[in-house]
């Protein structure tokens, strides 16, 4: 019985020290020179060029943290390997040690934080409504009888369901396969507005064949901070990564980065989204904190 014990204690240590580290980061890609930042292939953050290669606000934003985490880690030389992650897997490659950095476009909320730790915010998203500008449509109580598109799989019209403006409006739904195609139903007459994210309703309408002939309106659905995720419990890394943050927002270079983005024409197609920086993004770097979706008020 002692020796089974004593075997069972052995274990139990050895676990305990694969925990800890597996939480270490700093000390993981110190040894092996490498760090592996999760990337997302079809996002208005980051996305791909094709061949390996990778683009995007925050992969900007990334590339300025993982310099700084060579420079705290004395090292002279650190390879980035990109690891190309989707909705689904983001937050187990993440829990499981293959992603360090995850610099997609993940929301941070409550049940997500109970997984993973999220770095003080870098962009605030808020779902709106996209329509023609000929539509006569400028907000929630306007689209009583009308058809709405939204993409399936996703949340925005339940979002717009519940915002209490929308308590006696009546309307139809009609689901694209993915967002392009949600838009096509805006653009062919099929549906008469078109609820998204923000950044995607204006990436759409910059790269539609009459950007003029479309507006965002209205109120603002759902106010979602998005963040860099990490591996949870890990403070010392996450310190290092948030203080990159705060620190390219203090100096002025994320609000380059995000005129360069979002405000100049982009690859592939050098067309230019149009999406002028918004008070809640504007507040969440006057203010870094990594407070999750449900703590961000929503004026009704």
């Amino acid at each position: 019985m002692k020796k089974q014990l004593l075997t069972i204690a052995i274990l139990a240590t050895i676990a305990g020290g694969a925990s800890a580290q597996a939480t270490d980061t700093l000390a993981k890609i110190k040894a092996s020179g490498v760090i592996t930042e999760g990337v997302r292939e079809s996002s208005g953050l980051s996305y791909t060029l094709g061949d390996g290669k990778y683009t995007g606000f925050h992969y900007d934003v990334c590339a300025a943290i993982i310099n700084d985490i060579q420079k705290n880690l004395g090292l002279s030389k650190l390879e980035t390997k990109y690891q190309p992650v989707t909705s689904q897997n983001r937050i187990p490659l993440v829990q499981n040690g293959t992603v360090d950095l995850e610099c997609g476009s993940t929301t941070n909320n409550a049940t997500r934080a109970k997984d993973v730790s999220f770095a003080v915010t870098t962009y605030v998203e808020e779902v709106r409504i996209a329509t023609k500008a000929s539509s006569g449509i400028n907000g929630i109580k306007d689209l009583t009888g009308k058809t709405i598109a939204t993409t399936t799989g996703t949340t925005s019209v339940q979002t717009l369901r519940k915002h209490k403006r929308a308590e006696n409006v009546q309307f139809k739904e009609v689901f694209g396969k993915d967002h392009s195609d949600s838009f096509l139903l805006l653009e062919s007459g099929r549906a008469d507005a078109f609820i998204m994210d923000g950044s995607i309703l204006a990436s759409n309408i910059a790269k539609s064949k009459a950007p003029a002939d479309y507006k965002i309106v209205g109120e603002v659905l759902s106010v979602e901070p998005i963040a860099i995720m990490m591996r949870k419990d890990d403070a010392a890394f996450k310190k290092v990564v948030d203080d990159s943050i705060k620190a390219q927002i203090a100096s002025g270079a994320m609000a380059k980065l995000y005129d360069k983005w979002f405000m100049q024409p982009v690859p592939p197609a050098n067309v230019k989204i149009g999406l002028p920086l918004s008070a809640a993004t504007k507040d969440a770097w006057a203010n870094p904190n990594d407070k999750p979706m449900e703590e961000y008020a929503v004026k009704e």
